[in-house]
């Protein structure tokens, strides 16, 4: 490709044909011109691409985030918290777990919730009566009907319940 086409005198070569080099010469220098071209709008391509890509991220990031921010916004209150279940127990039997954030106990929410008492209270005058209990599992608001009664071992629902700090 670069090799001279005139010898030391500057006389065309004698040795090649000249009208077919100089036109392979032309033809690949066209071809080197268009794949240029082409490469460069293929990189246009992909950074437009990759922009609209980031920017759909963003975007549904963004409408996550605020989505997030509404269910937690629309989640009630919790006012206890369950940090022991007993297996075998009434409150395991139900599908009571450790972690859930008790929002109502029965009759009790976080408006009319005092102390542990209340709930002493309810899980009493419930024996044996199905107790409806609504709870916080991972993001998520859960209902679980919980029949407080004797069993093998102490108290009659087999879990312990902390108040929350708030």
């Amino acid at each position: 490709m670069d090799e001279p086409l005139v010898d030391a005198e500057g006389f065309p070569r004698d040795d090649i044909d000249l009208y077919q080099v100089r036109t392979a010469r032309h033809n690949i220098i066209c071809l080197q011109n268009d794949h240029k071209a082409l490469m460069k709008q293929v990189e246009e391509a992909l950074h437009q691409l990759h922009a609209r890509e980031k920017e759909k991220h963003a975007r549904d990031e963004a409408e996550a985030l605020a989505e997030a921010m509404s269910q937690n916004q629309s989640l009630p209150q919790a006012f206890a918290k369950v940090n022991a279940v007993t297996p075998g127990s009434p409150a395991s039997i139900s599908g009571l777990q450790v972690d859930d954030e008790i929002v109502e106990f029965g009759s009790v929410n976080v408006n009319n919730f005092q102390n542990l008492q209340n709930i002493a209270t309810v899980v009493q005058h419930s024996e044996g009566r199905p107790l409806s209990v609504t709870v916080i599992r991972s993001g998520k608001k859960v209902h679980v009907g919980l029949t407080p009664k004797r069993w093998a071992g102490k108290g009659l629902l087999g879990c312990n319940i902390v108040p929350l700090q708030r």
